[in-house]
């Protein structure tokens, strides 16, 4: 049953081991520091900075500047984070970094802790910037040379920068909110906005800006540095062990497969793939059929029965009690997203433990890898990535009996510091076709978290007042004449072009919104939140960039907004006051399956595959279109449509439709899921990342 991996092209040296022709003498690459405040984008700035050919270390924001100077940076990056400068005992940085004489830039948290520390003012505003907007920026500073005065960028925060520190002047805005600041004779440079991801589109400029014609950097830090230092990391660390390694057939897991191989040789890696009973339909299969093409024999066990029966000890930090556990009820009846995700998890180890006995392998010396991606370690808030992130969702690679066997050294993840699109480009540069590095993502835990489940709607005291303010917003030319306390709360959090399309939105379009009593994780101000989907629906044709631009619009104004849609069959007449009971059932499984089935088969007939770099299909547990006053109870459930656009898939944007992926490939998908059995309605996924992830759970 052991299944030995072969040979994955590229040029190999007569110790079996791939040339990855570089000067392996090359010079000591030059580094920038990166102070860590506690941001889910903390670790794409370091990889932004690497893209540059610019080498960097990931410390602490509390390392004293004494470290900094010792280590002879080039130049120190403060990241975004979670906190506020204006907290009882916020997070905070040694204030002598601001004297080593140093180039800084503060991101987000890091551009108003630079402000507070020079006795500028740092406020917290009514309105929210969560997604990507337009500001204006000075283009004499030296940070934003060879840019346009206008600037699409990504903004997630809730405190402002309201007064600027003496000696800094203002070089971006956001409205009427200030969105850059800098001191060019101190080298210190302030953005309220995040550089570092995609939703910024002149945010590699900036970079380059900061790096070579600020700190003076040159640049000889190259991806074939990294790829070495991979395989004398995994050469060090397993030494003689033998590796099970878990294989979903994703990019990640085949990429972190091959490059095992190439460290250690073929006959010390075991490649299992394990059905959980949540793959697509026919995955497996197709799985084993795929790598088997490019030499990967993979041993195969079924254990969808385990899966759906399983369970695990969880754990709570409270006051009074901060070593609490207990069992979590078994899979298939429960409807917590985590308790799902954390169920998975360990089941998954559990099943590569049995598979460890059946290959007759040591387990004393036997090692298990992992395709585990910088982004998963960061939205699981691991200390590895971070030590003060918030934790957004926890990954099934990263449970706690996970981080207790990276603690025993059992666990080996040789992409840990890679995002998407960095581990396609090794695993082109190992041989692997690309076909195979280019398949849209698959989550471990599959399809089982893209079935929201639910015993009992969800409906905070804040319910009643959110759908008043949505119907304000798609109203917003008829409400102008009926002013009240949301008109007042929207104009707040809105700028003047804002409320100007609102008001020409809602003149052009009769669209109704629904607040649906599910919530889905979201990400706001580098926090996880977890909250409501707003449907919008039409009987009329309405032009989807207008409800793009919308849907952006309403989280900035609804903070308890993840989410929203737009429900394909005409207006939504009746609210939506409860939900279907739904639980990981056979039949509940067998829905989504076709669903996913059919929206994929369609999307990969169209062409269109590649112009999406993900598109979950996810079930809710809502039934539309009942009658109240019958009091029909809903036994229905509806399809969402999640297509996603990134290269870091830390940040993204939905596929406009009649723009990025043709209206009949949507309408197509719409009319063959809605004729499953079962099905209430389709929906489409409109929202950005952030405020909402990628997966809704």
């Amino acid at each position: 049953m052991a299944a030995k991996m072969s040979k994955f092209g590229g040029r190999s040296s007569g110790n079996g081991h791939t040339e990855m022709n570089q000067n392996t003498a090359a010079k000591k690459a030059e580094k920038v520091v990166i102070l860590d405040a506690g941001a889910q984008y903390g670790k794409v700035i370091d990889r932004r900075v690497r893209e540059l050919q610019v080498d960097t270390d990931f410390l602490p924001l509390e390392t004293p500047a004494s470290v900094i100077q010792k280590n002879k940076y080039k130049a120190i990056i403060i990241s975004g984070g979670p906190g506020s400068v204006n907290d009882v005992n916020p997070v905070w940085c040694d204030p002598h970094i601001f004297k080593l004489g140093l180039p800084i830039l503060g991101i987000c948290y890091g551009h108003q802790l630079m402000n507070k520390i020079f006795c500028g003012e740092v406020e917290k505003k009514s309105s929210r910037e969560d997604g990507q907007f337009e500001i204006s920026i000075d283009s004499s500073s030296v940070l934003f040379r060879g840019l346009s005065s206008k600037q699409e960028v990504l903004l997630t925060h809730g405190d402002t920068v309201t007064e600027v520190a003496p000696g800094f002047r203002v070089t971006g805005k956001s409205g009427n909110l200030i969105a850059a600041i800098d001191d060019e004779p101190k080298k210190l440079y302030g953005v309220q906005f995040h550089p570092e991801v995609d939703l910024t589109k002149c945010g590699i400029q900036i970079f380059k800006n900061f790096l070579f014609e600020v700190a003076g950097c040159t640049g000889n830090f190259t991806m074939q540095c990294r790829i070495q230092s991979c395989i004398d990391e995994i050469k060090k660390r397993c030494g003689s062990s033998k590796i099970l390694s878990l294989v979903s057939g994703g990019v990640d897991s085949t990429v972190c497969t091959a490059l095992l191989s190439k460290a250690l040789g073929g006959s010390s890696v075991y490649a299992v793939h394990i059905d959980n009973g949540f793959m697509r339909k026919d995955e497996s299969k197709q799985v084993v059929e795929s790598l088997a093409k490019i030499g990967l024999k993979l041993t195969v066990i079924n254990a969808s029965h385990t899966f759906y029966n399983s369970k695990t000890q969880l754990s709570s930090n409270e006051m009074d009690n901060p070593v609490k556990k207990w069992y979590s009820r078994t899979l298939n009846n429960t409807c917590e997203p985590e308790e799902k995700r954390k169920i998975i998890g360990d089941t998954f180890i559990q099943v590569a433990n049995e598979a460890i006995k059946d290959l007759k392998l040591d387990p004393k010396t036997t090692m298990l890898a992992q395709g585990t991606l910088r982004p998963d370690l960061i939205e699981s808030g691991s200390i590895i990535a971070s030590s003060k992130a918030d934790a957004i969702k926890t990954h099934h690679n990263d449970t706690e009996l996970v981080r207790t066997l990276r603690e025993e050294g059992k666990v080996i993840e040789p992409l840990r510091d890679f995002h998407k699109d960095e581990v396609r480009e090794l695993g082109v540069q190992l041989g692997l076709p690309r076909d195979i590095v280019s398949r849209h993502p698959f989550p471990g835990p599959g399809l089982a978290i893209r079935v929201i489940c639910g015993e009992a709607p969800y409906n905070k005291d804040d319910y009643a007042d959110t759908k008043v303010i949505l119907t304000t917003i798609v109203n917003y030319s008829q409400s102008l004449s009926k002013p009240h306390t949301s008109l007042i709360g929207i104009r707040n959090a809105t700028s003047v072009e804002e409320q100007q399309f609102m008001k020409e939105f809602s003149e052009k379009n009769n669209v109704a919104t629904t607040l649906l009593p599910i919530k889905t994780v979201g990400v706001q101000g580098d926090c996880r939140t977890y909250s409501y989907v707003v449907a919008l629906s039409s009987d009329e044709k309405v032009n989807y960039e207008d409800l793009m631009k919308l849907a952006k619009l309403i989280p900035r104004i609804c903070h308890n907004v993840n989410r929203v849609v737009y429900a394909f069959g005409g207006r939504i007449k009746h609210p939506i006051t409860d939900i279907t009971l739904t639980y990981l059932s056979t039949g509940v499984l067998e829905i989504i399956k076709e669903a996913d089935y059919l929206a994929r088969k369609i999307l990969r007939e169209s062409g269109q595959m590649k112009s999406l770099s993900q598109m979950p299909v996810v079930l809710i547990p809502v039934h539309f279109d009942r009658d109240p006053i019958n009091r029909v109870p809903p036994c229905q459930r509806s399809v969402v449509i999640r297509t996603f656009i990134t290269n870091d898939f830390m940040t993204g944007v939905a596929a406009t439709i009649g723009k990025d992926i043709p209206e009949n490939v949507i309408l197509e998908m719409v009319k063959e899921i809605q004729k499953i059995s079962g099905i209430s309605r389709v929906l489409y996924d409109l929202t950005s990342k952030p405020p909402g992830t990628t997966e809704w759970e």
